[in-house]
């Protein structure tokens, strides 16, 4: 029973209270709710007057006391104006951007006659759960019907909506104060939404059209229906009725909204059965309408609620064709569901704006912080990252998940738990896109789809330009054209393929792509990226060499690319041709594990006895600052150093062998039965990470342990000494077929489909290969 702010100014600024704070009350929360030994943080929602927020200051909480009404709010800072601890704030919790809201979380929240005037209550008790401290409480204190008389008791709740608000949480207690429900609960878990189904229908068939629409924030309709499951607004068809006509009647019919086919748009179709009825669903997007959800058909429903899309894979029971109707709007929201044969239309919808205050406040935020940190220099790129909603390509998150400006958000995992799909961090996907060099107009290829860096590109390049992203999963090139279509620009087109393979040949402009971007690991250089590249044009890849990641840009001059800039990072992995397994060697009964990424695995005869001996080290002098990045001391031994393997373990578990430093594995030497790897001690304990020191140790097992360990060392030496603060080396990456005599001179690292050569600072220093490992070439 939602009321009007209007209403509840009145109500206060006419003097008028609400029902006093009862003794059984405060001994229920005093039993219940006792704050924390070092004081606990407590939010009274729905106010009014500052009664209940004061009894809570006086047992030891500080208080955030918030009503929508600024007159509530006015009263309650006069009448308790000695207590302390207490913010008073005029706040909306359903419609107002939360950011006057302790950024911490609660250890108490409490609403006390106000939950059945919300409007949207699942929705807002969700977002208050998520609010919560570990241990903390969130307290409904709430006439029930029972106990309230006829004409009163929409202010009341039954045991429908009382099973319905305590669903999902880990510890429920339901007590009683006087004639209220004091409902005490803790552990948010949410109940998983569950596909049902209606009674069995009598028919040969169902026909019928859903319809989806949302609000000014982003928020989607859903109601509460007498079956005690969530539906959307949908019907049958009628003869010779059209499914947008049939959209639109339903809408108005059952929630009061009026909206025109010119504005309804079937974007699929599903077939499926109901007790063994065929039944054909056209899901249809409505992208405007007006009006105030209503409530006309009271036999059917008890309220229509707005309904954030990240909770939607939360709701318990929702009618299948609505859960199904959901997921082909928003693909992913909604997990596990029947199976159902989609057919998405052609028709083009327009985009639908909405999104929440909250968001643009958090997207503002997340640009200043990548700014900041000094990754967007572009005014073109910045300008993208203030106005792309990023949120809506990832909408089964919630906002402050999606708009972190450190990470990535993982939206696809394979069977075993491995992700294959996300929307990098933000500041990484700046960084690709500035190195790009875009002007307006550009002709962009996407390797790896998702829709929000598509997005951003298509936004640096303007009105004149277009992105086209490739990806070898259906579903990824689905989710992308379908949240592409609700807030996209209209200039990105999303196709299924091999991105090894480029882009189709259809899609490829004269003269190349103005400049291509991989969104995936690449262990190799396909030669279709450099030949759909214009001449002078960039490619940035994530491209692994021995297993470190960098994102390079590429220049094309000719049939070489020439890097110019490079980022350490990770992404997930190529699921296409070009994929590769990397060959693992098991040590110590899978304590540790030899990974030969870019060399064949090596014989590792004799080398677990070596490791059941002693250990050698070898000290090599050169330190680092706590927190100091070595990125090009593992990029420099892994691309002069032969023989070189990483020896990988979970750096959690002492494996009583090996000692690993930050990451799970290390850059290791093999021969012989023998093994050395590199590691790092702390020899000064500063008090700030500049006065920290740690020293690189390699460690040794085998006999020819010493002699690998200090060939190890000697490379760290040469880094610090030639290396270490110049950089990156050049490096020119070109075709597999290109004979060592065309090469440059410099530390060459053979792929399947280019050969990579790195310049690095300082003297050439060659060294001694094995077949299959690096050859190093030095000038003349």
């Amino acid at each position: 029973m939602a009321y009007v702010r209007e209403e509840w100014e009145e109500h206060y600024a006419g003097g008028r209270g609400f029902r006093p704070l009862g003794d059984s009350e405060r001994a229920l929360l005093a039993e219940h709710t006792p704050a924390p030994e070092a004081g606990g943080r407590a939010l009274d929602l729905g106010c009014g007057t500052g009664e209940l927020a004061a009894h809570l200051a006086g047992l030891g909480y500080t208080v955030d006391a918030v009503d929508f009404a600024a007159s509530a709010v006015e009263r309650a800072r006069a009448e308790h104006d000695g207590v302390e601890g207490v913010r008073w704030l005029r706040l909306d919790i359903e419609r107002d951007d939360p950011a006057q809201l302790n950024g911490d979380g609660y250890d108490l929240i409490t609403l006390r006659l106000m939950y059945p005037f919300l409007g949207d209550r699942t929705r807002v008790l969700r977002a208050l759960g998520e609010r919560l401290r570990p241990g903390g409480a969130l307290v409904v204190i709430t006439p029930v019907v029972e106990h309230t008389p006829a004409d009163k008791r929409a202010i009341a709740l039954d045991e429908d909506e009382i099973s319905l608000l305590t669903a999902g949480w880990e510890e429920t207690r339901h007590l009683a104060a006087d004639d209220l429900a004091v409902l005490v609960l803790r552990g948010p878990c949410h109940t998983h939404t569950k596909a049902v189904e209606k009674s069995p229908t009598v028919g040969h068939a169902l026909t019928g059209a859903v319809v989806v629409v949302t609000d000014d924030a982003g928020r989607v309709l859903l109601g509460r229906s007498r079956r005690n499951m969530w539906e959307l607004p949908a019907g049958k068809t009628s003869t010779s009725e059209s499914f947008e006509d049939a959209a639109v009647r339903e809408l108005a019919e059952e929630t009061g909204l009026v909206a025109t086919t010119a504005d309804a748009t079937v974007v699929t179709m599903l077939t499926d059965d109901s007790h063994g009825v065929p039944r054909l669903t056209a899901v249809v997007r409505v992208s405007a309408w007006s009006g105030m959800p209503a409530n006309p058909e009271k036999q059917l429903l008890d309220r229509w609620e707005w309904h954030s899309l990240h909770a939607l894979a939360c709701l318990g029971d929702v009618f299948t064709p609505a859960a199904q109707a959901l997921n082909a709007i928003w693909p992913g929201v909604i997990p596990d569901l029947p199976a159902v044969h989609a057919y998405p239309t052609a028709a083009d919808q327009p985009p639908v704006p909405g999104e929440p205050a909250q968001a643009l406040r958090l997207r503002r935020r997340m640009t200043d912080a990548v700014i900041a940190a000094g990754w967007a220099p572009s005014a073109a790129v910045q300008n993208a990252l203030r106005t792309v909603p990023r949120h809506r390509f990832a909408p089964e998150k919630n906002l402050a998940t999606a708009y972190d400006d450190d990470l990535a958000v993982v939206t696809r995992w394979d069977e075993n738990g491995r992700a294959t799909s996300s929307v990098s961090a933000a500041w990484l996907q700046a960084d690709m896109i500035t190195k790009l060099r875009l002007e307006p107009g550009a002709a962009v290829l996407e390797v790896g789809s998702g829709g929000y860096n598509a997005e951003l590109i298509a936004h640096v390049v303007g009105e004149g330009g277009q992105v086209v992203t490739v990806d070898i999963d259906p579903y990824v090139v689905h989710r992308t054209q379908r949240f592409t279509a609700e807030a996209g620009s209209g200039r990105v087109l999303a196709v299924q393929g091999d991105g090894a393979l480029g882009a189709p040949s259809r899609h490829v402009p004269r003269g190349g792509f103005d400049g291509i971007v991989i969104t995936h690991n690449a262990w190799d250089i396909a030669p279709a990226w450099r030949q759909q590249l214009r001449e002078g044009a960039t490619l940035v890849v994530p491209l692994e060499v021995h297993g470190y990641t960098r994102a390079i840009a590429l220049e094309r001059r000719g049939d070489v690319l020439h890097a110019t800039a490079w980022t350490y990072c990770g992404f997930v992995r190529d699921l296409g041709q070009n994929g590769r397994t990397t060959p693992v060697v098991d040590l110590a009964g899978g304590e540790l594990r030899l990974r030969f990424e870019d060399v064949p695995a090596s014989d590792t005869t004799g080398l677990e006895e070596a490791l059941r001996g002693p250990r050698t080290e070898e000290r090599t002098g050169v330190t680092i600052a706590g927190g100091e990045s070595f990125e090009t001391l593992q990029l420099y031994l892994a691309t002069t150093v032969p023989g070189f393997c990483r020896l990988a373990g979970d750096r959690a578990k002492d494996s009583g062998i090996a000692a690993f430093a930050r990451s799970e594995n290390a850059p290791a030497l093999l021969g012989d039965g023998s093994l050395a790897y590199l590691t790092y001690v702390w020899v000064n304990d500063g008090e700030t990470p500049a006065q920290q020191r740690a020293e690189f140790v390699a460690h040794a097992f085998g006999e020819s342990g010493p002699a690998l360990s200090a060939r190890l060392a000697a490379a760290v030496r040469r880094w610090d000494g030639h290396a270490r603060g110049h950089g990156y080396p050049r490096m020119t990456v070109h075709p597999a077929t290109t004979p060592d005599s065309d090469l440059p001179a410099g530390h060459v690292v053979d792929k399947v489909l280019s050969r990579l050569v790195f310049q690095w600072a300082g003297p050439d220093e060659p060294l001694a290969a094995a077949a299959g490992e690096l050859v190093t070439r030095s000038a003349g």
